[in-house]
């Protein structure tokens, strides 16, 4: 029925296998919200793994199976560089030769011609500790000057000061924390622009009141209490109280 040779049969055993469930962990599943579009599975895979794509691949069709989704599906490995896909292939030939799996080597991310915060900000995962930190500023500085929303910077910051820790061990979070103060805000459009509004409303309702009513903006910015004084030529007390009563 298989066109092979009948001899070959005498080669195999049959057996009838239970295989137990185990549990699995994918690193991160995007479930789109529309049936047409694919789910996308991500893997970030920084040490050689000889079996690794036997558990990608199982991990997957695992989740499938005990989902209701109909969706199609896609798989995204990201990987440091080359010499890290060490996984046996052979088994899987066909799924990464074809468009369901995407391998992404992040030290060839810098051939992309347009760039983006998200994408730099991957990159500093292998950036050379030695630049790592302007790296970092670099990074944030343009999320402050490019991206309005107050709370998608706040994630930004905390993923970069996240990536540091990791790849500077040697500095604290308050230290990396520090890194991305006043010196560096003051040249982004954002705090000039939150400053021109705290300096309006000094105007309005007298300057210390519009010093105390910037300071929340500040707070939202990932400025420290010593920072916001510092800029605002506040004490340090006074700028602990209006925190503590924002809303």
């Amino acid at each position: 029925m298989i066109n092979q040779s009948p001899q070959l049969a005498s080669v195999y055993q049959f057996s009838s296998v239970e295989v137990k469930q185990l549990a699995f962990r994918i690193d991160g599943v995007f479930l789109p919200n529309a049936a047409e579009l694919p789910i996308y599975f991500a893997e970030v895979q920084f040490q050689p793994d000889k079996k690794f794509y036997s558990r990608l691949f199982t991990e997957i069709f695992n989740y499938l199976d005990k989902t209701e989704l109909t969706n199609n599906w896609r798989g995204v490995v990201i990987y440091p560089n080359r010499s890290v896909n060490t996984g046996d292939t052979e088994r899987y030939t066909e799924l990464l030769n074809s468009q369901r799996v995407t391998r992404v080597y992040l030290d060839e991310l810098s051939s992309i011609e347009t760039s983006s915060i998200g994408i730099e900000t991957v990159k500093l995962i292998i950036e050379p500790e030695l630049t790592a930190i302007t790296k970092a500023i670099e990074i944030v500085n343009s999320a402050r000057e490019q991206i309005p929303d107050v709370a998608t910077i706040r994630e930004i910051i905390q993923l970069i000061e996240t990536i540091l820790i990791y790849k500077l061990p040697r500095l604290s979070q308050e230290e990396i924390g520090k890194m991305f103060g006043s010196n560096e805000l003051k040249q982004t459009r954002f705090y000039q622009d939150v400053f021109a509004e705290g300096r309006q409303e000094g105007k309005q309702e007298g300057i210390q009141e519009g010093k105390l009513e910037t300071i929340p903006r500040l707070l939202a910015l990932g400025l420290s209490i010593e920072q916001i004084a510092q800029v605002l030529g506040l004490d340090e007390q006074v700028v602990r109280q209006a925190a503590q009563s924002k809303p």
